[in-house]
């Protein structure tokens, strides 16, 4: 063994051998190294004056030189003793190891030279054969195909019980690196890892200058969890640094050809799945806690798609189903707001931390820190947009935040939906507020810090169920209207579309004002599953980092807008679907005024003085417009489940 194992690394190491690319280019390379153990040897060659490599398995490199089979076989044979005729036998303790079907023999042969060319051959194969079955592995190194002068082994035209041709290798079960069955999509894994071999790598580190941006649009991937892993989930998407992002989307022609559609995004940072928490704080949200204590309004947002990692970032780092709150963008923020408070530049300012925390499920508000009491959003006469009865708890420290982070993330509402099986269902606004210490309490900063729903594509819901409908319709609503009122903040326009949702009606005041800045972190999932979903996402991201100037690099393809509207956001507002379902929610909050109006006349009749004939009237007008209101809801309601058997019914 140690004497066939140093005389093929004699003889192969320095070979100039062909070599096959993912791409399908053919090209010479030279043999470095041989590893037994794997059946492989390492090839390098120059391109573009960089030394590149990569590791060829023996049957690839022996397909694609066959002359290498007469050169290993003839010193082979020099040194040891040469291996006995081939004989029924060898072929039966082939057929046992490799479980392959050992060649037929052949009962015509046309001429005596083509006898003695495949005699030569078998030996050299022989000699493989044996290394392979020495090394513990002989699933390893099948049978390389019988070459007679050409690359690519072409069975002839004839009866096929008499071909003598072995199935070529691309139809042969291929086998990993370490003997386990390749992971599906093998050819799009391999296009990928050398494309990533051409990349120059600028990692992100704490030490890099933060930019000051009144508008930052940033992207953070996740790792591959333990499901995406079992299954051999493919990493599409690649972070360079600085910024750029780039997503592999595998892709198929008409004849079938697998190819890579490598798609570029520029954004203000980028975070690879090896960022944790803390990294991605100090680019993102620490910048706009200084904001609020020079009077500014500041937003920070986690937008993507369901099990991206949006409520890992925002609420604190998972083990198992328990979050470790302290670890969260939500704590830290809260860490720092003390810090300053603390801080001699704003001690003189004598102001008061308050803390908020509630949910906005379905376009309504419930108190996370109240026992998840319904709220009320309106307006007062200074068209101040105020949230009725939302409870502001006053803090003396970041541990008491944290507490009411760990209380109010308990009763937030989830549910189960196709890309995870407990998506949070609603945005949860945590609201840092600080206010002189004097009797009007006056405002003075505000740090607004979100975490937005999952959001899902209407091809996602079409067979689910209303409420989940109906969840689907007022989430990518709600993210439309803030999409649109970021863009109106970054161009500095008179009119912000506020009103659009109850989310953007709430975050109103950091929509307005020279000092209000924002920070988007969007999630995406690395996976091949998930691509469609990350896509949505970086065009979404991408539109609002428009604001800030050209988000392509030069040369780089321009990502085009799908046709067919299947961005998430825009396909639900556009819809026949959801439009239904939001009448019928406007409706339903009408019905829902109606019936506390009553409270009114049932106070009154509970009077000792109360007159029937009097109060006749009242009641009769408050009967016919509550009637009123509850048929429109039906007749909206069968609108709706018409436009759901049929979406063209409107």
């Amino acid at each position: 063994m140690d004497k066939i194992d140093a005389n093929l690394a004699r003889l192969l190491v320095g070979l100039s051998v062909q070599i096959s690319r993912s791409d399908g280019r053919v090209h010479f390379a030279s043999v470095k190294s041989l590893d037994i153990a794997k059946s492989s040897v390492m090839v390098e060659w120059h391109e573009r004056n960089i030394c590149r490599g990569k590791e060829v398995e023996m049957r690839e490199l022996c397909a694609l030189n066959p002359e290498l089979l007469d050169h290993v076989n003839s010193v082979t044979a020099t040194a040891a003793t040469p291996p006995p005729p081939a004989t029924e036998k060898k072929y039966e303790g082939r057929l046992r190891s490799s479980r392959i079907p050992a060649p037929p023999t052949c009962t015509s042969i046309p001429n005596q030279p083509r006898r003695r060319n495949e005699t030569k051959q078998s030996s050299a194969l022989s000699a493989l054969s044996e290394v392979s079955n020495q090394m513990g592995d002989a699933e390893k190194l099948p049978p390389v195909p019988v070459a007679t002068g050409r690359r690519k082994s072409v069975a002839p035209q004839g009866n096929k019980r008499q071909s003598c041709v072995t199935k070529p290798a691309d139809m042969q079960t291929k086998k990993g690196k370490f003997g386990e069955v390749a992971r599906p999509n093998q050819k799009f894994y391999q296009m990928i890892q050398d494309f990533r071999e051409t990349l120059e790598v600028i990692p992100m580190s704490t030490a890099d200058m933060v930019d000051a941006h009144r508008i930052c649009v940033c992207v953070r991937k996740r790792p591959l969890n333990k499901q995406e892993v079992t299954k051999k989930e493919i990493d599409v998407i690649s972070i360079p640094g600085n910024g750029s992002l780039l997503v592999h989307e595998p892709k198929q022609k008409v004849d079938l050809t697998k190819y890579l559609d490598n798609q570029v995004f520029q954004f203000d940072y980028s975070f690879d799945e090896t960022a944790n928490n803390d990294m991605v704080y100090r680019f993102t949200a620490k910048p706009l806690v200084q904001a609020i204590f020079e009077g500014g309004m500041a937003t920070c947002f986690a937008y993507g798609q369901t099990g991206s990692g949006k409520t890992h970032t925002m609420g604190g780092d998972f083990s198992g189903k328990h979050q470790n709150s302290s670890k969260g963008i939500y704590a830290m923020a809260a860490q720092d707001v003390f810090a300053f408070l603390n801080h001699r530049r704003y001690a003189s300012l004598d102001l008061c931390p308050y803390v908020s925390f509630f949910e906005i499920y379905n376009g309504k508000v419930y108190d996370l820190l109240n026992k998840k009491a319904k709220l009320r959003v309106l307006e007062d006469e200074r068209q101040q947009v105020q949230v009725v009865g939302l409870q502001e708890v006053d803090v003396s420290s970041a541990e008491d935040v944290i507490k009411l982070i760990e209380m109010g993330s308990g009763c937030r509402t989830s549910g189960q939906t196709s890309a995870n099986s407990n998506s949070s269902r609603s945005h949860a606004i945590l609201q840092i507020v600080l206010r002189r210490n004097d009797r009007a309490a006056k405002l003075h900063g505000k740090f607004s810090l979100i975490d937005l729903a999952g959001n899902e594509r209407g091809t996602d819901v079409s067979s689910n169920d209303r409420t989940t409908l109906v969840e689907t319709a007022e989430i990518n609503r709600s993210l439309l209207a803030l999409k649109e009122c970021i863009r109106s903040l970054g161009i500095h326009s008179d009119h912000i579309p506020f009103r659009m949702s109850t989310l953007t009606k709430v975050l109103r005041d950091s929509f307005i004002g020279e000092k209000s800045r924002t920070c988007m972190i969007a999630m995406v999932s690395p996976g091949m599953a998930s691509c469609d979903y990350t896509m949505n996402t970086l065009r979404y991201a991408d539109r609002v980092k428009e604001l800030n100037g050209p988000s392509k690099p030069s040369g780089a393809a321009p990502t085009e807008e799908p046709l067919d509207g299947s961005s998430e956001e825009e396909s639900a507002a556009d819809t026949s679907v959801y439009d239904a379902i939001s009448q019928v929610a406007e409706l339903e909050e009408k019905v829902y005024e109606e019936l506390q109006n009553a409270n009114e006349l049932v106070t009154a009749m509970q009077t000792t003085t109360y007159n029937i004939e009097a109060g006749l009237p009242d009641l009769m007008n408050y009967s016919r417009k509550l009637l009123d209101t509850v048929l429109a809801v039906q007749s909206a309601v069968d609108q709706e489940r018409a436009a759901r058997v049929n979406p063209s019914y409107r």
